[in-house]
This record gives structure tokens, sequence and C-alpha cells, in this order.
């Protein structure tokens, strides 16, 4: 297997410019899920690593040899798409064979080949059956078979298992990583959900109008988002996002979210960070279960009443509406436990936790710098 490497990287389309400056490096043995929503150049990415589109600018490197200038067939890839794009009119193994018949690989070699990986897949059974016969999931499974039947250098697959429905695609996530894990794959996986990314990916490379806006494991995403957009874009339900305001007391920083009067508890390390931004207008990020909520007022919380319960099961997302002044309209969201709130306009206290708050320049959207 190889590593991908891409190297300022540009696509335009017209004056569209759906890929900017984009680096990327993929290690070999990785498993690096792009996400992002439509049209953030995701799939025109993956497109361009397989040869199926051009880029205007840069270069794309697999196993250290320049390919951005070479035809699909002789980059050593495999593209598996949404749709199967199986022969109707070929059984499931001719149709995993037909790559090999394609490069006039010997019948005794394709028929040991398709073999084992069937054995991989789990679809030895199906091997005489036609698409028209096949599930979702086993349909998938041999679109699979035949990417892999070939020992690609990488595997590029986008949103395989989008069409499928929610069960299928909790196995079909699984199944995915264990065969990437049995085979050693460098697999490059293309999504706009986020709970594939997080549950699949060693990296997940978030893409926004084409700028790769953050490259990191799936905690270093969640847990120390790059901008604003990565901190609501990742997370369900997403962060919370309010204005606040950086004031001096007692020659300390303190922040105060926008109509509040009530300064969060903050500690050493989040003081330290603000302590070139006082006089600041700043945007306070904090998770749904990075809020501790009482029904009895406690020191440093800020109150609020219940606006709008949703009930989850084991657990409601409960959305508050901040005691506010001058106008100012402030909705925080958190998890509580079950049907521990159940009428609009009950009265609640509500403690961020320190250790998860995050701040963002509200000009740049960046996250300021040493915070985590």
């Amino acid at each position: 297997m190889a590593d991908i490497h891409i190297r300022n990287a540009e696509k335009n389309f017209g004056s569209n410019k759906v890929i900017n400056a984009l680096n990327l490096h993929i290690h070999d043995g990785e498993f690096v899920v792009l996400l992002g929503p439509s049209g953030c150049g995701k799939t025109t990415t993956l497109r361009a690593i397989a040869g199926l589109e051009t880029i205007d600018s840069g270069e794309i490197l697999i196993g250290g040899r320049r390919v951005d200038h070479l035809p699909p067939q002789e980059r050593d890839i495999s593209f598996v798409f949404q749709l199967y794009s199986l022969y109707p009119h070929l059984t499931a193994f001719e149709n995993i064979a037909f790559p090999l018949r394609a490069a006039r690989v010997p019948d005794g070699e394709v028929k040991n080949k398709v073999q084992r990986v069937a054995e991989i897949l789990q679809i030895t059974h199906l091997l005489k059956k036609r698409p028209s016969a096949l599930s979702g999931g086993d349909l998938q499974r041999v679109t699979l078979g035949r990417a892999l039947v070939r020992q690609p250098e990488a595997i590029l697959m986008d949103e395989p298992i989008g069409a499928l429905d929610a069960k299928l695609r909790d196995e079909m996530r699984v199944e995915l990583r264990r065969l990437h894990d049995d085979n050693g794959l460098t697999s490059v996986y293309v999504t706009h959900d986020q709970v594939e990314a997080m549950s699949m990916a060693d990296k997940i490379g978030i893409m926004s109008e084409g700028i790769l806006q953050q490259h990191a494991s799936p905690l270093e995403v969640y847990n120390a988002p790059a901008n604003l957009f990565v901190a609501q874009f990742i997370g369900s339900p997403v962060m919370n996002i309010v204005d606040c305001v950086v004031a001096s007391v007692d020659g300390e920083p303190h922040v105060c979210i926008q109509g509040q009067r009530t300064a969060l508890e903050l500690g050493l390390q989040s003081r330290r960070k603000l302590q070139h931004h006082r006089g600041d207008a700043l945007a306070l990020g904090i998770r749904p279960e990075a809020i501790t909520v009482s029904d009895h007022r406690v020191e440093g919380a800020v109150g609020g009443t219940v606006h709008l319960v949703e009930p989850m099961g084991p657990f409601d997302i409960v959305d508050f509406q901040l005691d506010s002044q001058g106008g100012h309209d402030v909705m925080l969201r958190a998890r509580t436990d079950s049907q521990r709130f159940t009428q609009q306009g009950q009265t609640a206290w509500l403690s961020l936790d320190d250790a998860r708050m995050h701040f963002f320049d509200k000009r740049s959207g960046l996250a300021l710098q040493g915070e985590r």
C-alpha cells in the first residue's frame, strides 16, 4: 500500500473554485474520511486522486510517484461509487472478476483471487447470483469485492453506503473498517455523515468551500476544533456558539455572555488564554454535554428558562433561554436526564465546564491559539 500526497492542488469549474490550495498527506495504511456539506469539494478531491478529474495546478503523488498527469488506469487505485455500477447480466463472480479479465489474468488465478475476496467479504454463497437477486448490502459487498480483487495501492470510496437503510449502514460501517484493518489498506472515504466519519476514521479532513478546514483525529476535531465552522459542523447536537465579552475584574480576565450580568467562572488555563483579549468581542463555544443544569441557584451559573425539550429516550436535549438584559435573546442547548424538565418556562441554572469552553475570534473564526 502507499501514502497519498496532495500539494497545493487547485481546481476551478469556471469562476467557481472547487479545490482551493489543498495540502493533504494521507499516510500508508490510514483510513481518512473527507467530510463536509454538499458542494464543499470533497468528492472533487476524491475524483482528482482517482484521475477522474484533472487539477488545474498542484501535484498528486501516490507512493511517492507523481500521478496527476496519468490516466486513472495507471494510478493503481480502486474506486467505489455510491451507486453500485454492477453489470446486471453478469453473476457476482464475474462482476468481481471483471478487472482481472480486463487485465488478461489467467483463469486459474482469477478464480483463486475472486474466491479469496469473497471469503473476506463473506459472500461466497452469492457468487452465482446476478445483481437483481441481491439485497442492497450484498450489492455493496460485491462492489467492494470488485475494488479489492486487484489489490490496489489505495481504495477510494464516495459515500458507498449512503443509499442503504439505517441498520445496514451501521453494519457496513463495521464491515468497512474491519476490511481496512484486515487488509492494511490506504483508504480515502467521502461522506457528509459525521457519524460515519467519527466512527470509522483514523483522521478526518473537514472541508468547506474547497478549503481544508482541519485534518486531525476524530477526538481532536471534536475536542479542539480549529475554527467556528468545524465547531458547528462536528457534534450532534451541534456546539452552542454565543457572543461574549472579555472584561477585567481585579486585574483578571472574566467572560460574560452577551446580555448577562453574571461573569463565568474561569480556570487558570482559560484566564491565561484570554489575558490579551480584554475588551474583545469573542465567540464562546460549549457543547451541550459540557453544561451542568441545576433547578436551584448555583454561584457562577447563568439563569434561564426551558424553551424546548427534545426527548431522546435515555436523555433529553433541552433548549434554555437565558435571562437577558438589553433585548438580547440568547439560547443554550444542554443534555439532561430524561424527563428532568417537562414544561416550557421551568427555571434552571446552567454551569459551563471551564475545561471544555472554546473561544473563537469572531472576525477570523479561528480558535484562540493554545486554548487546549
